[in-house]
């Protein structure tokens, strides 16, 4: 019975919260991160809806070299926080929580990639999508809004 509380509770053991309170001004520099961020989105086509139907349909290599390059960026990020002990530019621990398999994350995956492949959006460029006048994403955004919240509000109920 304890390993179901550690699955259900695996999100809340994580203690990277700063503690550091900023003035408001000081997080500017995440707008224009982001908003670099979604400029390389738009340029490197990872937004286009054509390209995304390229890749569920096995056409093309593009958006899988995209994502290939970000797991192994990520990989080795990870790897490179762990190994060295890296801290925070404000001294604070950086900490990795461990996370356990569940068959949940299959079924959360299914239904990530169905919505993916149906709309040509996922979380990360919705907002790029937008930015460059497909209003239609709004409707995305605000479905994926909803479907975080129901997700929020039955996570406990659901199996695991």
């Amino acid at each position: 019975m304890k390993k179901e509380t550690d699955i259900r509770h695996q999100d809340t053991i994580c203690t990277n919260e700063s503690h550091l309170q900023h003035k408001w001004y000081r997080n500017i520099k995440y707008l224009i991160v982001g908003i670099l961020f979604g400029i390389v989105f738009v340029k490197a086509e990872i937004i286009s809806w054509f390209r995304i139907q390229e890749m569920f349909r096995l056409q093309s290599f593009h958006m899988y070299g995209v994502i290939g390059s970000a797991v192994v960026t990520g990989m080795i990020s990870v790897w490179i926080l762990k190994k060295f002990k890296v801290k925070t530019i404000y001294g604070e621990k950086i900490s990795i929580a461990p996370k356990t398999f569940n068959k949940g994350q299959i079924y959360g995956g299914l239904i990530f990639g169905f919505g993916w492949a149906i709309t040509g959006a996922c979380p990360g460029p919705l907002f790029a999508q937008i930015g460059t006048g497909a209003f239609g994403i709004v409707i995305t955004l605000m479905s994926a809004v909803i479907g975080t919240w129901i997700y929020g509000y039955f996570k406990d109920k659901l199996p695991h």
